[in-house]
């Protein structure tokens, strides 16, 4: 680590994440068919804003990606937040349901459902930022969602229960299941 670094609390940072987490997303979906990992963006944020947390990713990417869903739903622009995956599957997750609330929809509760949406949502963003896409290009699930589909098409294929922690009515960040809020204690 860099003597430049500075740690502090997810809620100091939110502001300073987000408009580089928006960059960061931007860059992405300027390549057709790329993807970020809800890992990687945590990392790059911090890394660009040089305002870093010992609070685990967990505990704020959710908040950093709702509030993206928000900008890019005022701005009229394709919810960027479809770029955004989880490492183990490729797939964006119950985390992508604030695209669907912000828009007035009901959350999707069959994960291959929802992850069609985003990849529809993934084009847009490909061509709403200048992705150099092919004119026939169809939505597809990212490159990791198709291997392990196609490993196991079984996998995520019935509705999964999800447990959320609840909102701190402090910061508005989602607390772990536990019920502490680890950016108020």
């Amino acid at each position: 680590m860099s003597d430049q670094e500075t740690f502090v609390t997810p809620k100091f940072a939110q502001p300073y994440w987000a408009k580089h987490a928006y960059e960061v997303l931007v860059e992405t979906a300027g390549r057709y068919n790329a993807v970020i990992t809800y890992s990687e963006l945590a990392e790059e944020v911090q890394r660009r804003s040089s305002l870093h947390t010992k609070s685990q990713m967990r505990n704020w990417i959710s908040g950093l990606v709702a509030d993206l869903v928000k900008v890019n739903h005022v701005r009229g622009e394709p919810p960027l937040a479809s770029l955004v995956v989880r490492k183990d599957d490729g797939q964006v997750g119950a985390g992508y349901d604030e695209v669907l609330r912000v828009a007035g929809e009901s959350p999707i509760a069959d994960p291959l459902e929802r992850e069609n949406r985003a990849a529809a949502a993934r084009l847009e963003c490909y061509r709403h930022w200048g992705a150099d896409v092919p004119a026939d290009a169809k939505p597809t699930l990212s490159a990791r969602a198709r291997i392990v589909r196609a490993k196991s098409p079984s996998v995520r294929t019935a509705p999964v229960e999800e447990r959320r922690g609840a909102v701190c009515p402090t910061c508005f960040m989602e607390m772990p299941v536990s019920g502490a809020c680890p950016n108020c204690d």
